[in-house]
């Protein structure tokens, strides 16, 4: 499928975003990931922290694109857009993001421990370096969208 399939489908809207947007985001993740690196912090939060700024890396591709999510399942489908935008060979990728939405869901809402240091350890590394990947991503197919 393609983003313009999803938004046929009704699970996206048509997006206009900005530089200015997208640099809010980018700080947002650079906030997140710094902050998921702090020790001070539970291995919930600190996975909870850094898959939010997965979930934001997602978000600009899909902005960059032209889309939004609708409202029902916004971050199942942010997340699974990931190769859809990035390429096939991301599919691994959004998979292992959507594990980690189901995990993050569990310790927000349901019960305390059940992220470990590997856990945030892990998901911090994975989103350190989509940050690289969309930074380049961006730079290369959305200049404008990006600082030099």
């Amino acid at each position: 499928m393609t983003l313009k399939q999803w938004s046929e489908n009704g699970w996206l809207r048509a997006h206009e975003t900005s530089r200015e947007e997208i640099g809010n985001l980018l700080a947002i993740v650079r906030r997140d990931l710094t902050d998921a690196r702090e020790g001070e912090i539970s291995d919930d939060w600190r996975f909870g922290i850094a898959y939010n700024a997965a979930l934001k890396l997602c978000t600009i591709l899909l902005y960059a694109e032209g889309y939004r999510p609708v409202q029902n399942l916004a971050h199942y489908r942010t997340l699974q857009a990931l190769p859809l935008v990035l390429g096939a060979e991301r599919k691994e990728d959004a998979e292992y993001l959507d594990t980690c939405r189901t995990k993050r869901n569990t310790v927000e809402y349901d019960y305390v421990g059940g992220a470990t240091e590997a856990d945030a350890d892990e998901l911090i590394e994975f989103a350190e370096s989509l940050e690289r990947d969309v930074l380049k991503w961006l730079k290369a197919r959305h200049p404008s969208l990006v600082s030099a």
